[in-house]
């Protein structure tokens, strides 16, 4: 609801009732319903194919919350109790389709018309409940950029530290989807301005305040298409590729994710002098499946006039054949040649490789020739 009051095309919908689950088991048939969330009143209808499952909650109230994110004990309620235990105001909203009537029981809309995430109730107890809901408020707040409402605010800089005890899939879910919107940089200034920068990663949260503005100011430039590039950005100032692994598989982050990401930083240096480095180097930089990310990330820090990645650009425009010519020889050339396989083939054909980039060679029989100069 909280979307369509805002005017944007809701991704989905939270369909929530006050029929019990045995009701919609029975409205439904058990043939089209799954109870796997049951005890905490939701039922997961199986629509049609083009719909999917739907989960259908039952309006209830919860008390306590044990480990930090599961009630001890569900209880069947009203509307608007349903309302009152929600995290924050903005999402206590309920849509009646029938009578095409918004409900507020939370004054959910007087903070949506001031740009405000506000918890409901005591902000501290419902961080309390699920400290999850700290990430949440900072992930709304740049989202739609709101500012978090003064004692909102506060109590979350008084739990901060505690969001270690949130699992880390859901620490990385919710970073996931900060970092890939398009108001990342905002996401992640509120890190630091709620102190859930420093559980979170303290790789980057003694920067200086010089570098944490550039890498702000970068985080806003790109345009990513995955985690890789804005991960990358984000943990260029900690030096060094260990800190992408390091974060990555805290936050439970593909392998592919990670990899991607620390050969940015890993390379990052190249384009940077990329007039003055050899070209056999940059050559296999440049025709790298990331090299796209990898310019766009440059471009972001130095701008795109910068003489280092005109030249990267330049080099990109040639024609396949001359950029990425086919190698004159491989492994099965060198065992023609008489060579026996072994640890040697890699370093050879590497060398063989740089000749020919370099243009000092062009046949075969050229790097036949090299090959066994270069063996002596």
């Amino acid at each position: 609801m909280r979307d369509h009051v805002l005017g944007i095309v809701p991704q989905d919908y939270d369909v929530a009732t006050s029929a019990t689950p045995d009701e919609i088991r029975t409205l439904f048939g058990q043939r089209k319903t799954l109870t796997i969330g049951a005890a905490f009143g939701v039922v997961t209808v199986l629509g049609r194919k083009p719909a999917g499952p739907i989960e259908v909650a039952t309006f209830r109230s919860e008390t306590n919350y044990s480990d930090g994110r599961h009630p001890d004990q569900v209880t069947f309620t009203s509307a608007e109790e349903d309302a009152r235990r929600r995290d924050f105001t903005i999402n206590g909203l309920f849509y009646d389709p029938l009578a095409d009537q918004v409900i507020d029981y939370v004054q959910g809309r007087v903070d949506l018309a001031a740009g405000l995430v506000r918890a409901i109730g005591q902000p501290a107890e419902r961080i309390r409940e699920d400290k999850l809901r700290m990430l949440r408020a900072v992930r709304f707040t740049a989202t739609f950029d709101f500012q978090i409402e003064p004692s909102t605010l506060r109590a979350i800089q008084d739990s901060a530290r505690d969001i270690i005890q949130v699992s880390s899939e859901r620490i990385g879910m919710e970073m996931r989807r900060m970092l890939l919107d398009a108001n990342r940089a905002r996401a992640v200034e509120l890190l630091r301005e709620t102190e859930l920068l420093q559980p979170l990663l303290p790789e980057v949260a003694g920067v200086s305040d010089s570098v944490w503005q550039q890498t702000l100011r970068v985080l806003a430039q790109i345009k990513p298409s995955d985690l890789s590039l804005p991960l990358a950005v984000l943990l260029h100032p900690a030096r060094g590729e260990a800190a992408v692994q390091n974060v990555g598989r805290r936050m439970r982050w593909t392998n592919k994710e990670i990899s991607h990401a620390e050969w940015l930083l890993k390379k990052f240096p190249d384009v940077q002098k990329s007039q003055t480095l050899p070209w056999p180097r940059l050559q296999r930089v440049l025709i790298h499946a990331g090299a796209g990310d990898l310019i766009a990330m440059a471009e972001a820090f130095a701008g795109r006039l910068d003489p280092n990645l005109v030249s990267c650009r330049e080099h990109l425009a040639m024609p396949p054949e001359v950029l990425n010519p086919t190698p004159l020889i491989g492994g099965a050339d060198l065992i023609a040649h008489g060579l026996v396989p072994g640890p040697e083939f890699a370093p050879l054909l590497e060398q063989v490789r740089n000749a020919q980039l370099e243009g000092t060679i062009s046949t075969c029989q050229e790097a036949l020739a090299l090959v066994d100069g270069l063996r002596g």
